[in-house]
């Protein structure tokens, strides 16, 4: 996969999350991807993922990615980025700092290793079980 492919690849993933488009994030994937958070430790499916992804962008609004750095790796690629947007329950705004490492092949995320900081992900959880 050329560079231009890869990138184009991330951006497009990303891009998706901030649209609220998850069929066209989940078009990124292998259907075998396997998808870890750090703050659980727990590996996903794509169709977990579809469901937490759903269950953020009904929470969240205004999702924008910001300070997105993008390095390549042969197989894949690391971006490091801050997720901002709205509390919907109470207006409240939010960053996400994350690193995020997806390993790709034929075109597509076979396995995608998010890093982010607790603290930070409960204030995106809030409200979650409501």
């Amino acid at each position: 996969m050329t560079e231009d492919k890869m990138k184009a690849l991330a951006k497009h993933f990303f891009d998706s999350v901030e649209a609220g488009d998850i069929d066209g994030l989940l078009a990124c994937y292998a259907p075998d991807a396997k998808i870890w958070h750090n703050t659980d430790q727990e590996v996903q499916t794509p169709d977990d993922n579809r469901k937490t992804l759903a269950s953020m962008v009904t929470r969240i609004s205004d999702r924008v990615y910001e300070d997105r750095r993008i390095d390549l790796f042969p197989g894949g690629f690391v971006q490091q980025h801050i997720l901002r947007g709205t509390r919907v329950q109470d207006g409240v705004r939010l960053e996400l700092p994350a690193c995020v490492v997806c390993r790709v092949k034929d075109g597509r995320i076979t396995r995608l290793d998010e890093y982010f900081d607790s603290a930070h992900v409960a204030q995106f959880r809030k409200y979650a079980d409501e």
